[in-house]
């Protein structure tokens, strides 16, 4: 079945009872016992489980071509129960290049769990390989990363870590499974924000794992997910689960109006670079190619002259709005070392562009006029 049928129908039923052809949403956060004490009827503690979060967790486990799926409160919850389903004493590889709240969150927090993290570049295999330890548990892989848009080889980087050992974890949130499929490549797990795409209108918080089977770091994960409890509501998993009906669309879309918009940045005199895989002159244009169907709706464009010139730009545009997130109808613009602060790798001329629904020349208008 082609994703398009399976984003509309994964995770969804008629409602036996009612004949609802949309399902309800279903707030209680108890469940009646049967007469004997137990729950046939699947549902304990809405902590434990949820209609709705059930639901969304099959159709994320179909599109992803998993076995199970664990969705949390936010994309970070999900990153953190991955890492705390470790030990401490094991030992993590991920790439410079990844969402600076995991870089963060790696440094501060998870060093005094007492697990240690090793930053290589991802997209060189043997730098994996160099890093390798006994201990070594997982390795991270960010493809497109945020906020450069490097591509990673996820088949040879999870063949790296499964050769040790190790777990090989995929944050696929920027390419989406309309773009990639990373269990399919030999990843292990996936991580989403479902905040971005997936939810697609900048409207729920939410993240989310899919696994390729559901023994190991994942029963490990299911069993943090409930004990923790920080679980996405049941609306918000129906929001999520209503906006993946149109996920192959939208995401299309973004990657079209994306690849219009940075063929025209790459042309433009004040842009000293534009990271977008879709262009071939991007030093992951062939690893892209052959592992993505589409290079997704987020880029990001070096402005000549700097910090200065970048944040004026950023002021100037109209349609584009000065906000933190990607993944939803209206396009952002964001200037990334100033939100990610201290001790960022981005550089400091770089502006992350966020790319909308909008159609594409009036995009392009609006960057030329604010460009000008």
């Amino acid at each position: 079945m082609r994703i398009e049928t399976r984003a509309v129908h994964a995770g969804r039923s008629v409602d036996p009872a009612t004949g609802a052809v949309v399902s309800a949403i279903h707030p209680s956060t108890t469940f009646e016992r049967d007469v004997d004490g137990g729950y046939a009827r699947g549902h304990l503690y809405a902590r434990n489980s949820n209609p709705n979060r059930d639901a969304l967790e099959h159709c994320l486990a179909d599109l992803e071509g998993g076995l199970a799926a664990a969705a949390f409160g936010s994309g970070t919850a999900a990153t953190m129960a991955v890492f705390q389903a470790l030990a401490p004493g094991d030992h993590v590889i991920a790439p410079h290049d990844l969402y600076s709240g995991t870089a963060r969150f790696l440094a501060d927090h998870m060093a005094r769990w007492g697990l240690d993290a090793t930053f290589v570049d991802v997209m060189r295999p043997d730098e994996v390989q160099a890093a390798l330890r006994p201990t070594t548990r997982l390795v991270w892989i960010e493809t497109p990363s945020n906020p450069m848009l490097r591509v990673t080889d996820i088949a040879r980087v999870a063949a790296v870590a499964r050769a040790a050992g190790a777990v090989s974890v995929c944050d696929n949130t920027i390419a989406t499974p309309i773009l990639q499929l990373p269990l399919a490549l030999g990843a292990d797990l996936v991580h989403h924000a479902t905040t971005k795409y997936l939810s697609g209108h900048s409207d729920v918080m939410g993240g989310a794992i899919v696994a390729r089977s559901v023994g190991g770091i994942f029963e490990r994960i299911r069993k943090f997910q409930a004990s923790g409890g920080a679980i996405p509501s049941p609306f918000d998993c129906w929001l999520v689960l209503r906006s993946i009906r149109s996920l192959p669309y939208r995401v299309r879309a973004h990657s079209d109006h994306a690849l219009r918009v940075a063929q025209f940045l790459a042309e433009h005199d004040r842009v000293t670079a534009v990271h977008y895989p879709g262009l071939p002159h991007h030093p992951g244009y062939d690893v892209a190619a052959r592992q993505m169907r589409g290079c997704g709706g987020v880029l990001s464009v070096e402005i000549e002259g700097g910090r200065d010139a970048a944040m004026k730009v950023a002021a100037r545009v109209r349609l584009f709005t000065r906000a933190t997130s990607y993944g939803g109808a209206d396009s952002y613009i964001e200037h990334r070392a100033s939100i990610e602060g201290a001790g960022t790798r981005t550089p400091e001329g770089l502006l992350r562009l966020s790319i909308g629904l909008e159609h594409p020349d009036d995009l392009i208008e609006d960057l030329a006029q604010a460009l000008a």
